[in-house]
C-alpha cells in the first residue's frame, strides 16, 4: 500500500506525463501552425537570431521548432520538470540537436538561471503559470541585447473536436464541457510588456482549423486533451454528460475518438511581440 508520500509522488508522475503526451502531440498535430509562427517571428527579427531561451519549456517542442527554423542558434530550454527536461534531451539528440539545444532546469518562481545574453525569448503557455510574471519579464528585458524580441503565446481556448452529436447522450456535449470551465478571459499581455520597458511590434491571432479527416494523432491528441479537461469536471456537469465524455474518451467504445473519423481541431492562440529599445 502507497504512503502518502509515495503516493503523492507516483500522482505527480502520472499528471507529468499525461502533459508530456499532450505537450508532444499537440506540436505533431499543429506543425504547421508552429513552423508559421516561427517563420513570422524570422521576419520580424532584425537579424537571424542565434542565441534564443525558450522559458517553460516542457518537453521542448518550441525549442525543437525554433532550433530548426534558425539552424545557427543555440537554444536554452528552461523548465522546473526535470522529467521533461529529460524527454528533450532525449528528443534533441534524436534529432542531431544536442550541440544546440540545452536544458536549464530553473523554478523562476525562484530565481533566474544564468543564460547569458539573448536574441530571442520565447514563452508559450508559460508566463500566467507564474507568479509574478513582471518580475520574470524584467530578467527577460535584461537577458535580451538591444533590438532583442520577446515573444508570448497564450491558447485562447482549449481544443475542440467533436461534432455537434457524437452519437451518445445529448448533442452539443463538447460546448457544455467548455462552457463548464470557462474562466476569465485573458487579459493580453500588451501592458506587461509595455512595464517591463518593451516596445510594442506585434500582436497576431492564428486560428487553427483542421478539417475531418485527420492524421492518427489528432485522434490520441483529442483523447489527452478532453481526458485532461474530464479531470476537472465532477460537480461541473450532470451525470449524463461525464458518462458521455468517458464514453468519448474510452480507449474501446465505439463513440470513442479513438475510433472517429469526424474529429476536427478548432483552438485559436494570440502571439505578442515586444522587442527591446
Amino acid at each position: 500500500m502507497n504512503t502518502p508520500a509515495t503516493h503523492t509522488a507516483a500522482t505527480d508522475t502520472d499528471t507529468t506525463a499525461a502533459m508530456a503526451e499532450i505537450l508532444e502531440l499537440d506540436a505533431e498535430v499543429l506543425g504547421t501552425y508552429l513552423s508559421e509562427l516561427t517563420t513570422w517571428l524570422g521576419e520580424l527579427s532584425d537579424r537571424e537570431p542565434v542565441r534564443i531561451v525558450d522559458l517553460g519549456s516542457g518537453t521542448g517542442t518550441g525549442a525543437i521548432a525554433l532550433a530548426r527554423r534558425f539552424p545557427r542558434a543555440v537554444v536554452s530550454a528552461v523548465d522546473v520538470s526535470p522529467q521533461l527536461l529529460q524527454r528533450l534531451s532525449v528528443k534533441a539528440s534524436g534529432l542531431g540537436l544536442t550541440d544546440r539545444v540545452r536544458g536549464v532546469q530553473a523554478d523562476l518562481d525562484r530565481d533566474w538561471p544564468a543564460l547569458g545574453a539573448a536574441d530571442l525569448v520565447w514563452a508559450a503557455a508559460a508566463l500566467h503559470h507564474l507568479a509574478d510574471p513582471d518580475r520574470v519579464l524584467s530578467h527577460v528585458f535584461d537577458t535580451l541585447r538591444p533590438g532583442g524580441l520577446l515573444a508570448v503565446t497564450e491558447m485562447d481556448f482549449f481544443p475542440r473536436f467533436l461534432p455537434e452529436d457524437i452519437g451518445v447522450g445529448r448533442p452539443g456535449l463538447e460546448a457544455r464541457l467548455h462552457a463548464a470551465l470557462k474562466g476569465a478571459p485573458a487579459a493580453g499581455w500588451t501592458g506587461h510588456l509595455a512595464r517591463a520597458g518593451f516596445t510594442s511590434e506585434a500582436e497576431r491571432a492564428f486560428v487553427i482549423d483542421l478539417p475531418a479527416p485527420l492524421p492518427g494523432a489528432t485522434a490520441r491528441y483529442a483523447q489527452a486533451c478532453l481526458r485532461k479537461l474530464r479531470s476537472h469536471l465532477d460537480g461541473q456537469l450532470p451525470a449524463e454528460d461525464l458518462a458521455a465524455l468517458d464514453a468519448v474518451t474510452d480507449d474501446e467504445s465505439p463513440h470513442g475518438v479513438l475510433r472517429r473519423d469526424d474529429l476536427t481541431v478548432r483552438t485559436t492562440r494570440t502571439t505578442w511581440v515586444g522587442r527591446r529599445p
